[in-house]
């Protein structure tokens, strides 16, 4: 056992197997409670975790604003980029007013949870090594 080779942290990173976290971001599907008992039909949003340049854009955001922010980078369906969710004369001038007008602040807020969780947040990524 002395004489086993140990395996680089680098050598291990250079593994195919280990994806490209940029272009392999997890998904989960969400459904919100609310707006299924007004539609009588399941209305269930696609998320995606959030790239590093994403959390970063959303961070330099106004603290009131991060959340909608990341819910518009993250949310994949519904898009609230959609064209069809703006309405000027209803004050839904931008995807962050239509996110806003269409979720009520608990539902903006448990959806960034999810968002940051598949991101890789609110949860323990690293494990201390004892006798390293």
């Amino acid at each position: 056992m002395e004489n086993e080779k140990k395996v680089s942290a680098l050598d291990l990173l250079l593994r195919p197997e280990l994806p490209d976290v940029r272009k392999a971001l997890p998904e989960k599907q969400v459904e919100v409670k609310r707006l299924s008992q007004l539609t009588d039909e399941p209305v269930v949003f696609t998320l995606r975790g959030l790239t590093y340049q994403e959390i970063r854009d959303i961070q330099d955001k106004r603290r009131e604003d991060q959340a909608v922010a990341a819910v518009l980078y993250g949310c994949k369906d519904p898009d609230f980029r959609d064209k069809r969710l703006l309405d000027s004369e209803k004050g839904v001038a931008t995807p962050l007013d239509a996110i806003k007008a269409k979720l009520n602040p608990g539902e903006i807020d448990e959806l960034y949870i999810e968002l940051q969780k598949l991101s890789g947040y609110l949860q323990r990524t690293l494990a201390e090594v004892k006798n390293a």
